[in-house]
């Protein structure tokens, strides 16, 4: 479904993705399938967007993003894919930046060019990230600093001693500043 509002350059739009009001998104972008544009979103040519994505209100995905499956995009997040920008002046390429399967981004955080958002990772609204986020670890704040492991569904992991356990029972342990099976 495309809002006849809607200015869909691009062909490369899977099926059942819906694309609300008021959206431009241009001739090279490439929308999975199952998604949700919301409405007043802007998307550029160089652009990926995995399967089942929720894209809501006043997002701008510039040249350089890479979206994967099951990930949700909070209102007014705000990406960055230039880290010295100049009016006029363009880079050769733009930074690119990686949103892992399954990741989430509240309402109205920043993003930084050159990142990745690991798979299950939550970053909270508001939040300005300038580093890479580690899968399934909970980011907050300006800049955004690291405050819980989460399990897949975003809720927060059991602390229990120097190990944390999933909500299926499961050990895990922090090794180089990663989340991984103990």
């Amino acid at each position: 479904m495309i809002h006849h509002t809607a200015d869909v350059q691009t062909t490369k739009v899977g099926t059942n993705t819906s694309i609300w009001q008021f959206c431009v998104i241009l001739k090279e972008a490439v929308i999975g399938d199952y998604c949700n544009i919301n409405c007043h979103v802007f998307i550029e040519n160089d652009v990926m967007i995995g399967d089942n994505v929720t894209i809501k209100s006043g997002v701008y995905i510039w040249d350089g993003i890479r979206i994967e499956d099951n990930v949700f995009i909070g209102p007014n997040v705000t990406f960055v894919n230039d880290r010295t920008p100049r009016s006029k002046v363009y880079p050769d390429s733009f930074l690119n930046t990686t949103i892992k399967r399954g990741a989430s981004i509240g309402a109205a955080a920043t993003i930084l060019g050159g990142l990745e958002i690991g798979e299950y990772a939550m970053v909270g609204a508001g939040s300005v990230i300038t580093k890479d986020v580690p899968a399934r670890a909970l980011f907050v704040g300006n800049p955004g600093r690291q405050t819980a492991w989460l399990n897949v569904d975003g809720s927060k992991m059991i602390s229990e001693k120097n190990f944390f356990i999933d909500n299926l029972g499961k050990k895990w342990c922090v090794v180089d500043e990663k989340l991984v099976e103990a």
